[in-house]
């Protein structure tokens, strides 16, 4: 970064120049859900370390409407006060989830009419409560992988659901999100050729403008290079791309974990077509998480938070003094961010 200071004809040299960076402009954050938040340490150890949030499951349709006409939004209120009163940023997670195994169960008796019904009035439901208050919405989870709905309302299902979205959040981010995408496996349903394909399919055949793509990123031991070519080509689509539930794999002992997990992050942030990282480390009652936690019971780091707390220091400009050269410029090197520049020129 260059600092210019004067005109092009006679710069101000001499001028002492101190830079301090007071926020970073790269999103990193973590799921949340309501055993932790009441939680003094949990609340200390999330304002520490982040600044995004998603809902582990709080806003899955099977817990806000459990049985058809009984809303529930109480857990989501809870979590959505916690994130503003602490100045984080939200992504909602999620607005339909293809995999009948998370469909509630009186949706999975509906068909034709009935069925057409339930989601709009999920969407409407969903996102007029909360219109403002998400950036992102994951509109569509895992539809690679899983059809519930586009087998029962026809292939302009996922189309229905974006462009009634749109309706009713018209500043929201709209994502499509699905798992091993980048997690290099053998599951057929997911690489980044048949993400690519299906996203023009409905960009082409129903109209459908996307805005973000979301991908999960349930580890076992991650193939860096091959991450790194499944962003490259997501990224020639010119989209944001967010690595939205991040973790590996509980096969691993914790300092395995750690290292994998720190592979990974290097790579989504060094990465020009990542915009943001989430990871999925919410812990539960019982201080277990899905596959990886940050820190035990008393929130004390295990080496992934560990792995955390450096990279986040790593990743922040430190405080950069000097003076402007002959020209009147001052060039320095910094990460993305919020900066605040003094100034200090003949004592003045």
């Amino acid at each position: 970064m260059v600092l210019n200071f004067g005109s092009a004809a006679s710069g101000i040299s001499g001028a002492s120049i101190r830079v301090m960076q007071m926020d970073s402009s790269f999103p990193f954050g973590t799921c949340i859900n309501t055993n932790v938040i009441q939680n003094p340490g949990f609340v200390d150890f999330f304002a520490k370390h982040f600044d995004w949030a998603v809902f582990e499951n709080e806003l899955k349709w099977y817990a806000t409407e459990p049985s058809p006409g009984k809303e529930e939004y109480a857990a989501a209120d809870q979590l959505l006060r916690f994130v503003q009163s602490n100045d984080v940023t939200a992504r909602g997670h999620n607005i339909f989830w293809e995999d009948p195994r998370y469909t509630p169960a009186w949706v999975k008796n509906l068909t034709g009419p009935q069925l057409r019904a339930a989601v709009a009035g999920r969407v409407q439901s969903l996102l007029s409560r909360y219109k403002g208050d998400f950036v992102h919405w994951d509109v569509s989870n895992e539809m690679l992988h899983f059809d519930f709905y586009e087998d029962r309302l026809g292939g302009n299902a996922t189309a229905d659901f974006f462009s009634t979205a749109r309706r009713a959040d018209p500043l929201a981010t709209l994502f499509l999100n699905d798992f091993n995408v980048v997690e290099a496996c053998d599951d057929l349903s997911s690489s980044a050729d048949s993400y690519v394909s299906r996203l023009r399919q409905l960009a082409d055949d129903a109209g459908v403008t996307f805005e973000g793509i979301g991908l999960e990123g349930h580890f076992a031991k991650p193939n860096v290079p091959y991450v790194r070519a499944v962003l490259d080509k997501l990224g020639t689509l010119r989209l944001p791309v967010w690595l939205t539930e991040v973790d590996v794999s509980a096969a691993f002992d914790h300092a395995t974990q750690a290292a994998y997990l720190e592979d990974v992050l290097r790579e989504g942030f060094a990465h020009p077509a990542v915009d943001g990282i989430v990871l999925w480390t919410a812990m539960g009652a019982n201080a277990t998480c899905y596959q990886m936690c940050l820190t035990d019971a008393d929130f004390t780091n295990l080496p992934a938070g560990d792995v955390v707390d450096r990279l986040l220091g790593e990743w922040q400009t430190k405080e950069v003094l000097g003076a402007t050269d002959d020209r009147g410029s001052f060039n320095f090197s910094a990460f993305y961010g919020e900066y605040r520049l003094s100034v200090t020129y003949l004592n003045r």
